[in-house]
């Protein structure tokens, strides 16, 4: 796990990167934009010649999942394992032809992908928050790669430090989940997959992983019964807006209406 290959200066969100390997195969997960990409590149080396990557994996197809995308398919050998509905759009992040005959698109239902001698499990996460989404389960460790879900706001320095309880932890997660969440019944079918897993640890895309069978536990029970995404939307959300954006300063100010 990578936690700080970027300048954590405001500007952009941080962000996890993970490298599996098995028996001399290689998968980075979720490795990021291009802020990360050199940075991650030589951090690799100290495990794993990163030429000889065998998959770039990405839980979806956001610019801190594989903005990198293009320097991958330039410096390594890897194949790109996608959902099947970004499968088209992926290419977009690099220049013609990269991705030929490189993207392994995954159907809706996962599967389970080979590494080494073992395999890592692609499970269907869609609509957290992507409309093709996939978390990644290793059985061998028996770490759950979870993406957006269980993420929470911190530095890369403090994402290192595992969360054992996670009642002081929910405030970092709650603000973040009601928005990139589509809703509470994707919440609750999700958390009856995962829950017939054998899970040690939980790791997702930014912020700090959540340790030990009480916290993961919690962790189901929480998010089983939060109301998230289109769950708080009403009409009130959908009007023709009056406020002005300043482009010099960023601002935006109410519109006086004049009766």
């Amino acid at each position: 796990m990578f936690t700080d290959l970027m300048d954590e200066d405001g500007q952009a969100v941080q962000s996890n990167q993970f490298l599996v390997v098995d028996h001399g195969v290689g998968a980075i997960i979720d490795p990021g934009g291009n802020i990360a990409f050199n940075e991650l590149f030589m951090a690799l080396t100290r495990w794993f010649p990163a030429q000889n990557l065998s998959y770039v994996v990405a839980s979806h197809a956001d610019p801190d999942i594989i903005a990198s995308l293009d320097r991958w398919m330039t410096s390594t050998r890897a194949k790109l394992v996608i959902s099947r509905i970004w499968e088209r759009f992926a290419p977009h992040f690099t220049k013609a032809g990269k991705t030929e005959d490189r993207v392994i698109g995954v159907p809706d239902a996962g599967g389970k992908l080979p590494l080494g001698k073992s395999e890592l499990w692609l499970l269907p996460a869609h609509f957290m928050h992507a409309e093709g989404n996939f978390h990644f389960y290793d059985p061998v460790s028996k770490i759950l790669f979870t993406g957006d879900l269980g993420v929470s706001m911190m530095t890369g320095e403090e994402a290192r430090t595992p969360v054992k309880d996670l009642r002081p932890h929910v405030a970092r997660m709650e603000g973040f989940h009601r928005r990139y969440m589509v809703s509470n019944k994707i919440l609750r079918l999700w958390t009856q997959m995962a829950r017939g897993l054998d899970v040690k640890m939980l790791v997702p895309q930014h912020g700090a992983p959540i340790v030990g069978k009480q916290a993961i536990a919690e962790f189901y029970d929480w998010i089983e019964n939060l109301r998230c995404g289109v769950d708080l939307f009403d009409e009130r959300n959908y009007q023709v807006p009056t406020a002005r954006i300043d482009p010099q300063s960023n601002r935006v100010t109410a519109a006086l209406r004049v009766a």
